[in-house]
């Protein structure tokens, strides 16, 4: 799962009324038995990063744009998909994709060669720290799925024994995901302690049907992120610098079959379809990811340009995707079409590096948050423009008297 954070870009908070920050953690398996001193913290010279002790590296630091951990109320998950509460729980669909998970298509995908070790030795100078980076964030948000989905399906077993096994196969193929990210970082002489970021990481509160909009929009555009550079170094072989990219083309199929599940979910429940509400939400996390990405990517533009892409055309490439497909589903999209859009997204980058750039000047504070003012509002416009454009309205829900499912 590529989870994103869904806020407005750095320097900006544009968080919904139904998230805040808790310390609340699921429950966890033998992952959360493993723990570390922070304080043994030192520092490799050679590329920058703290390390808690040999070959562990200290977790990135957390802002708006990095990933995080997740967490709902159970409870009511629990009850949305209880059989006893609801008799009409169309399930046709779950049954079938619990049958298509269940075979388990790439159990044997994941399996190194002698060729990741070698072609790590040969990634030096900025590339090295840059690739790890992305590594890094890769694994965070590949495990912070894990997490998620393992509780869930730990949760309802009891009420709603279809859905939680499907979780629970969600959480199967993240932790491979985040197990084989973590282990190539090992060949760079680094790794995360994926057992202290459970029991130390802050957990972001979402309910559960923002829970079911957010990963559903991660889960579709990891899956265009994925077969994009796949497709792109296929083409420009000479561009791929480690092995890591020749297993995307398998491992965006599992993304893209646990945004299938989750958008199972959403349609046995059409009240998240349909009608104004569903709608705003809709648009909201829909730009609420775009923009976060837009961000993130644009800051860290020198990994594409390593894999020989152009950092701003591989993300409006991702987002026109993922719109298309999201529209079959939400009731309303955001324009990517309007020639605003992407105009606006432009600017925001801008802003974003003129923020960024005072935050490197050292100055106090008081003087900091200052300078950075005017870029924040003008950041916040632009969203707000975006938000308030006219969407393209869409969606897979018949509303034409009672709500059904169409396919």
């Amino acid at each position: 799962m590529q989870t994103i954070n869904m806020s407005s870009g750095r320097g900006v908070s544009a968080r919904s009324p139904a998230s805040r920050t808790t310390s609340v953690r699921p429950r966890t398996s033998r992952h959360a038995s493993v723990r570390v001193s922070a304080t043994a913290a030192s520092q490799d010279k050679n590329l920058g990063f703290e390390t808690m002790r040999d070959g562990i590296k200290v977790a990135a630091e957390e802002s708006v744009l990095t990933p995080r951990f997740y967490t709902t109320d159970f409870d009511e998950m629990e009850r949305m998909f209880s059989l006893d509460i609801n008799k009409n729980l169309n399930m046709a669909e779950l049954e079938a994709m619990l049958n298509e998970f269940r075979l388990d298509y790439n159990q044997k995908h994941f399996v190194r060669n002698e060729t990741f070790k070698d072609a790590a030795e040969k990634i030096q100078g900025p590339l090295r720290k840059i690739f790890i980076e992305f590594l890094e964030r890769s694994c965070t948000a590949e495990f912070s799925g894990f997490l998620l989905y393992k509780e869930l399906g730990r949760r309802m077993k009891a009420t709603s024994p279809v859905v939680a096994e499907i979780f629970t196969l969600l959480s199967r193929d993240e932790a491979r995901h985040a197990g084989f990210i973590n282990k190539a970082m090992s060949d760079f002489n680094l790794a995360l302690d994926l057992g202290f970021l459970t029991k130390n990481r802050k957990y972001t509160f979402f309910k559960p049907k923002f829970i079911m909009y957010t990963t559903y929009l991660s889960e579709k555009i990891g899956y265009w992120r994925y077969i994009s550079i796949y497709r792109h170094l296929q083409r420009n072989p000479d561009n791929q610098f480690y092995p890591l990219f020749e297993y995307f083309e398998n491992w965006c199929q599992d993304e893209n079959r646990h945004g299938d599940f989750l958008a199972a979910c959403l349609k046995a429940h059409p009240d998240l379809l349909t009608g104004w509400e569903a709608k705003l939400w809709s648009r909201f996390f829909c730009l609420s990811v775009y923009v976060t990405m837009y961000l993130n990517d644009n800051s860290r533009s020198a990994f594409y340009e390593a894999l020989g892409m152009d950092t701003r055309l591989f993300n409006q490439h991702v987002i026109i995707e993922t719109n298309k497909s999201t529209a079959r589903l939400f009731p309303e999209v955001p324009d990517h079409e309007h020639p605003e859009f992407f105009v606006r997204m432009d600017r925001l980058i801008e802003y974003n590096t003129k923020i960024s750039e005072i935050g490197k000047m050292g100055l106090p504070s008081p003087v900091t948050t200052l300078l950075r003012l005017p870029f924040i509002e003008r950041m916040v416009a632009e969203i707000f423009q975006l938000f308030i454009a006219a969407p393209i309205k869409s969606g897979s829900v018949d509303v034409e008297g009672e709500a059904q499912v169409v396919y």
